[in-house]
């Protein structure tokens, strides 16, 4: 499970074993999860964040995501 970006308490990383699916990011604060597509940008899971942390870390997501999409391609060889 690389990690890609941390920024304050969350972490950006992939699952090495997900190739075959769209670009995406998973995102873990403590014991909340949540997972975007990069391309384009959207919630695909949450399991326990609020709203208001959904709203902040696709902000994140938004903000990196050509650095996201170029990590997800570097490590896939996409």
């Amino acid at each position: 499970m690389p990690t890609v970006l941390r920024f304050g308490p969350y972490r950006f990383y992939f699952y090495s074993h997900e190739s075959n699916e769209p670009s995406h990011v998973h995102i873990d604060r403590d014991e909340q999860t949540c997972k975007f597509w990069l391309d384009p940008v959207g919630l695909a899971r949450n399991l326990g964040f609020s709203a208001k942390e959904l709203c902040d870390t696709e902000k994140l997501v938004i903000d990196n995501q050509q650095e996201l999409l170029e990590a997800w391609n570097e490590h896939f060889g996409n």
